[in-house]
């Protein structure tokens, strides 16, 4: 093999016939190395939340070796996801995800979770795919491999693998469904006696019951109420207002939640609901509310279907991009720009904390942002809010290292019509973006729902 100096951390540079050369050498020590030392492939831990950090290492290498580690994981509705890096071993034969660069693949550089969150479907799969895990009692599986050469990697057999499980559920984690008082959802409590702050998480309008959020902020200390509030057969045609009120009373009086330390966090419509809430309820005080993606379209006097049927009537306004992909950003500017359809924001007095995406082709949930800092501004109340937004980031804003969907399948609520929806985003700008919300987001409740004397949850 023609001698390279290689130095971790740094990129380099190559011919494409001395790349071959060298995979075709590697490749031959490779089939001698296997029947003496094989290379060994680990993945620490092997089991953890999904918000955690993994580090992935492959040992006994011949020195400067091409290879590809790749990742796969079939999704429940039985679509296979993968990702993959390009790697050089260094002099040792070793080649650490956590510190070394990729040269290319599903994402590049230093990337130590681009295995995860770099993930996209197989080539030939379904168009407008999401991945999203629906049993949460069970963890996301992901097969991680290691191939020599970079080039056809996938046609090779895999030099050593290991499996990752990926959990949004921690041991101890209670999950309980509640159909009580016309109220559906999943409550999920935290492991020890408690009691604990709690939160209602709502998510938005094409998700139906989705719990790995409420999961995850269970395992991180709060009892957390995922509710269903759109696409059940079992709910009214229309959701009325006191319907979330009840969802609140529900988990604000639950033996294991303290009462005055419940808060609320919605994503896109969610987060419409959060707003609405928060601004004209009598009965309910939440303590605080984070918003993804916010949104604060709601004409007065709607009911939530009802306010869909009104959006409905603008999507011949919509815009389609190159892909046909169908945003509502631009139609959604114009209905913002009447103050009377909006909910009445300035009314809040509680913490709110806003996560938008600076890309988001779905929602101008930017411009949503700008109008609530100026109302509140207006009323004297703007200590109360905190922002955060991502250039590059759409609106699809999910935990720490799920994949990135720039555009995917939705169904109209009312007509039960299906397009593609562009949701906007960069994936390396949406990943750093998903991974330092929800660290804040994190921050953001700690301060507001645990930070006082009187909170002494026994975690």
């Amino acid at each position: 093999m023609r001698g390279f100096r290689f130095i971790r951390g740094t990129m380099w540079s190559v011919t494409r016939p001395l790349l071959q050369e060298c995979t075709l050498t590697c490749y031959r020590l490779l089939s001698a190395m296997t029947q003496a030392v094989p290379p060994i492939l680990s993945v620490t831990p092997s089991r953890a939340l999904v918000d955690e950090k993994f580090q992935v290492l492959v040992e006994n290498l011949p020195p400067g070796c091409p290879v590809t580690l790749c990742s796969l994981h079939r999704s429940e509705d039985k679509d296979d996801w993968e990702a993959y890096g390009h790697y050089v071993s260094d002099h040792r034969g070793v080649v650490s995800v956590s510190e070394d660069l990729s040269f290319g693949g599903t994402y590049t550089g230093k990337e130590p979770m681009g295995l995860l969150w770099s993930m996209r479907p197989v080539p030939g799969s379904r168009k407008g795919l999401r991945l999203r895990k629906i049993n949460v009692c069970t963890p996301m599986l992901v097969n991680i491999s290691v191939h020599s050469g970079h080039e056809g990697f996938r046609d090779r057999t895999p030099l050593a693998s290991a499996l990752a499980e990926r959990w949004y559920m921690a041991p101890g984690v209670k999950r309980i469904d509640i159909n009580k008082q016309g109220v559906q959802g999943t409550l999920y409590i935290p492991p020890g006696p408690g009691p604990f702050p709690a939160l209602l998480d709502m998510w938005g309008g094409g998700a139906g019951l989705l719990e790995y959020r409420s999961a995850l902020l269970a395992s991180r200390g709060y009892v957390s109420f995922s509710l269903d509030y759109l696409w059940s057969e079992y709910l009214s045609a229309d959701v009325e207002f006191k319907y979330f009120e009840t969802a609140f009373n529900i988990i604000r009086n639950h033996s294991q939640v303290i009462p005055d330390r419940v808060g609320i966090l919605g994503s896109s419509l969610g987060s419409m609901v959060a707003f609405d809430l928060t601004a004209y309820s009598t009965i309910i005080k939440p303590r605080c509310i984070v918003c993804i993606s916010s949104n604060h379209y709601h004409p007065p006097g709607t009911t939530l279907k009802a306010g869909f049927k009104i959006l409905s009537k603008h999507f011949h306004k919509a815009h389609f991009d190159e892909n046909n992909h169908m945003s509502w950003r631009s139609f959604a500017l114009d209905l913002i720009a009447d103050p009377s359809n909006n909910v009445e924001v300035g009314r809040i007095n509680c913490p709110m904390l806003l996560v938008n995406g600076c890309d988001d082709q779905n929602w101008p949930t930017v411009e949503t942002a700008e109008e609530v800092a100026r109302l509140l501004r207006e009323g004297g109340k703007e200590h109360l809010l905190s922002r955060l937004a991502y250039p590059g980031a759409g609106h699809l804003i999910e935990p720490p290292f799920s994949p990135h969907f720039r555009a995917t399948k939705f169904i109209i609520l009312n007509s039960k019509e299906k397009v593609i929806l562009l949701w906007g985003g960069h994936t390396k700008a949406h990943s750093d973006a998903q991974e330092d919300s929800w660290r804040k987001i994190l921050s953001f409740l700690q301060l507001h729902l645990y930070h006082s004397p009187s909170v002494k949850a026994n975690l």
